[in-house]
């Protein structure tokens, strides 16, 4: 198809507002202010021409001056202007070959987001001229649309990034005393009575000391935030009512979400941003993002073009090769970004590093990350997006989380990251969720997930922190819900129930949905407790998603990505505070015990001047577990010994650490079992410290003696300790 392009030339402003225009310099990307103007540079390989259009205001619908870029450093165009300064808006327009059956897609009556932009100003307005071709044309995507987008997509905004940090330092708090709360910065806060109304549901909200008090008293040490890249809201979802409120559709990799922001639109949401970092590090907690590097918001061939697919489809997406007018779709959204181009791996790499160094980020949990580690189709955990990050001197020092998995073949990669990397064990929480609903797990299973998944970890130089325990996720029911539906309940979705999983291994506990029922009411609360301590108590880095503390309910959907609203929001006058107590005594008893915070694996080897193991299974005869009995059904009780003098690890004075020991017996029957306490050499006297049927965690007052004979309650969980003989600590050798 015939290259197509309309008037490139400098618009004349008047006199008074005449610009001059330099060279600039090609780094950095992006727009940057240096006291004295703006450098303005962007990458494209295969454009023609490329222009930089300024605005006045984000409600402009055409710029006021137009300049064409003279100047390009190996595929980067770039341009300063002397005068300029911060809160200039502006957008590009670039001009190429429009052949979408070769990949290159460029319509110059498009505006186009700046992809290192640091913020956007505006809403983007569903229209059909942000499409690259006429909607409706008999041509498809083939056509050509001569309507200009300007009037309907956001602005970018040229931003002073100067911020008092106060002399901010991170937490860095280690894997293996982390607590890591899943939220969403809307839904912790909106309804919440005691953070002032005009800023709950913002960045603000976050950094309210209402909320700082809550998650440090929950003995929360790091919280990861759903998306707040700047996202777009599906148009299909907005026509129904509805929404994208996940924001797993990103616009811009750099611009926190203005949506989030209290203080205004025009560069005010990064100030935000920095200030709830720096009053969440003042509290001792850690941030980390999840960000969605594998897709954009720009969709297939049908999609509509904002940014990326306008500056150089094909230098940034992955194309199918037999027809490049088509996407590579490993993500479910369309489009597939191409990391294996050095201007992707470039844009991914500069996005990690400005949050590092200019937000003070903490970490990042990388969604469907198995995308960013595909060369041609095939997954490769050595690739190059692992490879630039494991020799970067500044993402490698940060938190590095993967949803080690996406739709494409051979795209779950559970195990399979480097050292370095922890993971989404999505494992563990499906065995842990068969365990407690009563189908068939394995013992040697269930063992696995509880010490850390060393089937999983241990054989490629890596710890039991790599493992990311959690037993549910925004994704899916929540922990109530996970207890009192057998299916989903999606109907608001206006999907006719058909989105969303439909395999939730839950387990309703005898009545769908709400029930007056005081029984079942009693056995979904002590498995809630069931769930939070098996998950808490096992070796790795717990993860406990916003609300399920607090009793919070879908109605039954599992998949809420699309509302926001009540569905969505954490309630929190409708708070089980019992189950509030019970997680917050969880955690701190968690937090005083290294015994469940190990970095190292269990060996199960005897320890010096003792028969006992640092870990030892036993039956309810309270006889250790034969080799046989590994590979049974872990149904009925099963009680697992942690010795206190086997962590076999330092402090950071070099001393050795010991703690007490413990005895745990899970009991995932529907009857009471008599369960025999294992013999001397594992101690001499247990008392009771946590109890899931009574909701119990403090020391009852009772001693037990080896041999004795104590009843279980069903499907409950009971944890002895053994306390500490005194011995000294002392260095290892």
């Amino acid at each position: 198809m015939a290259d197509r392009h309309i008037e490139n030339e400098l618009i004349k402003a008047p006199k008074s507002r005449q610009l001059k225009v330099l060279p600039g310099n090609p780094f950095p990307l992006g727009s940057t202010f240096d006291g004295n103007g703006v450098n303005f540079a962007v990458f494209s390989e295969n454009a023609e021409e490329v222009n930089l259009c300024l605005f006045k205001s984000e409600h402009d619908t055409e710029e006021y001056i137009k300049i064409k870029i003279e100047e390009v450093t190996h595929h980067v165009w770039h341009v300063y202007i002397p005068g300029l300064k911060p809160g200039q808006l502006y957008g590009y327009r670039v001009a190429g070959p429009y052949e979408p059956e070769k990949g290159h897609r460029f319509n110059p009556n498009k505006l186009l987001v700046d992809p290192y932009s640091r913020a956007l100003a505006g809403d983007l307005k569903w229209d059909d001229a942000l499409f690259g071709y006429e909607i409706g044309h008999e041509e498809g995507d083939l056509s050509f649309s001569e309507s200009d987008s300007a009037p309907f997509i956001p602005k970018s905004i040229v931003i002073d990034g100067q911020f008092d940090w106060e002399d901010d330092r991170r937490p860095e708090i280690p894997y293996h005393d982390s607590i890591i709360y899943e939220a969403h910065v809307k839904g912790l806060t909106m309804t919440h009575p005691d953070i002032p109304e005009e800023i709950r549901g913002t960045y603000a909200a976050l950094a309210h000391p209402v909320t700082i008090k809550y998650l440090t008293s929950l003995g929360i040490t790091a919280i990861e935030l759903m998306p707040v890249h700047q996202f777009v809201a599906d148009r299909h979802l907005l026509e129904k009512g509805l929404t994208n409120y996940w924001g797993y559709n990103t616009l811009n990799f750099f611009a926190p979400d203005p949506r989030y922001s209290s203080s205004g639109h025009n560069g005010e949401q990064v100030t935000e941003f920095k200030n709830m970092v720096k009053e969440l590090h003042k509290a001792g907690i850690e941030l980390i993002l999840d960000v969605v590097y594998n897709h954009t918001a720009e969709g297939n061939h049908q999609g509509p073009t904002f940014s990326f697919k306008g500056f150089d489809n094909a230098s940034y997406y992955r194309l199918t090769p037999e027809d490049q007018r088509y996407y590579m779709d490993y993500t479910g959204t369309g489009n597939t970004l191409n990391v294996q181009l050095p201007n992707v791996l470039a844009l991914i790499m500069d996005s990690l590093r400005y949050w590092i160094t200019e937000m003070h980020v903490d970490g990042f949990r990388f969604d469907l990350a198995s995308t960013l580690a595909r060369t041609l189709h095939e997954t490769d955990n050595l690739g190059s997006f692992f490879n630039i990050i494991h020799q970067d001197p500044i993402i490698s020092r940060v938190k590095l989380i993967a949803e080690p998995w996406d739709i494409g073949d051979e795209g779950y990669m559970v195990g399979k990251f480097p050292p370095g990397w922890a993971e989404w064990n999505d494992m563990f929480r499906d065995q842990i969720r068969d365990f407690w609903r009563g189908e068939s797990v394995g013992i040697s299973a269930f063992a696995n997930r509880f010490t850390g998944s060393p089937d999983l970890y241990q054989g490629d130089y890596r710890r039991p922190t790599a493992s990311v325990n959690f037993v549910t996720a925004h994704d899916g029911f929540t922990l109530h819900d996970l207890v009192s539906y057998n299916s989903k309940h999606n109907e608001a979705n206006g999907e006719d129930n058909k989105d969303g999983a439909d395999d939730n291994r839950s387990w309703n506990c005898g009545v769908e949905g709400e029930t007056d029922d005081e029984a079942i009411i009693l056995l979904r609360n002590k498995q809630k407790r069931n769930f939070l301590a098996t998950m808490f108590l096992s070796q790795g880095v717990p993860m406990l998603v916003a609300g399920d503390e607090l009793g919070r309910t879908q109605g039954g959907n599992n998949n809420s990505y699309c509302h926001d609203d009540e569905i969505s929001w954490v309630s929190w006058e409708k708070a089980d505070n019992q189950l509030l107590d019970f997680t917050r005594s969880l955690i701190r008893f968690c937090k005083e015990h290294p015994t469940f915070r190990r970095r190292r694996w269990f060996q199960g080897l005897p320890l010096h001047g003792s028969e006992a193991k640092d870990i030892m299974w036993f039956m309810p005869d309270g006889n250790q577990l034969t080799d046989e009995q590994w590979e049974r059904s872990c149904a009925g009780a099963i009680g697992v010994y942690l010795d206190g003098k086997g962590i076999r690890c330092v402090n950071m004075d070099n001393e050795r650490i010991v703690d007490d020991s413990f005895l745990l017996i899970f009991n995932n029957s529907d009857e009471a079992v008599d369960f025999v306490l294992p013999s001397e050499e594992c101690g001499n006297e247990w008392e009771i410290v946590i109890d899931t049927d009574a909701g119990m965690i403090a020391e009852s007052g009772d001693d037990f003696k080896p041999g004795e004979v104590l009843t279980v309650p069903a499907s409950s969980i009971m944890v002895l300790k053994c306390p500490d003989a005194g011995i000294e600590k002392n260095t290892l050798s």
